[in-house]
């Protein structure tokens, strides 16, 4: 195999398949990334068994071949190089990697034992790459970190026709995001629990094209496969993952949430408060937000060595008459700093049922406008002392 590059193409390029690359891998052949050159150009790959990578990249191809080298050895190498051609020549034992006054010789994996890579699924339909970055981000910072409970990890990835919803809880907080797609049958049905990660990855990579392709395998969606493909910052990219295995939880009923007390604030005064009121607040102890007839009040603290408070204009409706019923909720500052920073709206809608209750989080466009609907963030509330 005989090529010549450019050298932010191949860094890029590189950067991106390497990143699916395991840290660990459970045999030496998957730290590898594999290089096709054919045609015009040629394909970078990485496989761990769960997840593949390929892209595309144009490339001057003098002899075509195959050659399958460490990949985070070569995305060091690559990121490193000076800003001129590169050409990479291989034998059967090495790869030759030369750019300007840099060279490289690098030890060849068999490339007779790398596995298979997974054929891309049919396409299921497209989505526009802006609004599905959006929506994926607004959903994947409820899903789980703890890989012991993978399940809540996942994002379950709901189709309906023409609606496609995203929904993620780590059994604390819990996101439902509804979007308009275009479905490649009209009544297309079905639900897969994809891994956040993956699906963040390809949401996030994939967004300089027109389109992302979203394809699941089989005639029943969700037999076990789930591809993405798009346009990245250097080439077509694709990324096939396994889907996550068992029972999602069940809790779009708790998205359902009838208040007795709702609070609307302005979005980025609120999200700035609980940074700096969160920065005097002890681990695993609650912010809590005060509220009474016009205004909210933030507080939290650390023992005696530090306490802060911040006092905001609100609108507050008791809906349920007569007193307030609820004078201060406690959130974990974290999962309300996520949830405001995924609103993108100018003010947020709270909607409370009682303290230690579940709390509906939506943004509002205008200070009189009525919440939207295709986002619901709900965070459980902490209980307060005594």
């Amino acid at each position: 195999m005989k090529i010549r590059i450019e050298r932010d193409a191949m860094a890029e390029a590189v950067a991106w398949a390497a990143r699916s690359l395991p840290n660990r891998p459970s045999v030496p052949i998957l730290g590898g990334l594999l290089i096709e050159a054919a045609g015009d150009g040629v394909t970078l790959s990485s496989f761990d068994y769960e997840t593949s990578a390929r892209v595309f990249v144009a490339a001057t191809v003098f002899d075509e071949g195959k050659a399958l080298v460490s990949g985070k050895l070569l995305a060091e190498i690559a990121r490193n190089l000076p800003n001129e051609p590169v050409n990479i020549d291989t034998d059967e034992t090495k790869a030759e990697l030369t750019c300007g006054p840099a060279r490289f010789t690098l030890q060849m994996l068999p490339v007779g034992d790398y596995p298979e890579l997974p054929a891309m699924p049919s396409s299921t339909g497209t989505v526009p790459p802006e609004l599905f970055a959006k929506a994926v981000g607004q959903v994947v910072v409820a899903a789980g970190r703890d890989e012991l409970l993978a399940i809540y990890t996942g994002v379950r990835v709901e189709i309906e026709g023409d609606t496609l919803s995203l929904l993620a809880t780590d059994r604390y907080r819990m996101a439902l995001r509804e979007l308009t797609w275009a479905p490649a049958e009209k009544n297309v049905q079905g639900a897969a629990i994809v891994p956040g990660r993956v699906l963040n990855e390809a949401a996030r990579s994939m967004a300089s094209g027109e389109e992302i392709t979203i394809s699941l395998a089989g005639s029943g969606i969700g037999d076990g496969l789930i591809g993405f493909a798009g346009e990245g910052a250097a080439g077509r990219r694709q990324l096939t993952t396994r889907l996550l295995d068992g029972e999602f939880p069940k809790f779009r009923h708790l998205l359902d949430v009838v208040a007795n007390v709702s609070v609307r604030v302005k979005t980025d005064d609120l999200l700035a408060a609980v940074r700096r009121v969160a920065l005097v607040a002890e681990r695993n102890t609650p912010l809590r937000m005060l509220i009474t007839d016009e205004q909210i009040a933030l507080d939290a603290a650390t023992g005696d060595q530090a306490q802060a408070s911040e006092v905001l204009e609100a609108v507050v409706t008791n809906h349920a008459g007569g007193e307030l019923g609820l004078e201060a909720a406690g959130f974990n500052p974290h999962y309300l700093a996520d949830a405001l920073g995924a609103l993108d709206a100018p003010y947020v809608h709270f909607s409370f049922t009682g303290p230690g209750q579940p709390c509906l989080v939506q943004g509002v466009d205008d200070a009189d406008g009525d919440p939207r609907m295709d986002y619901k963030h709900v965070i459980m509330l902490m209980r307060l002392p005594a």
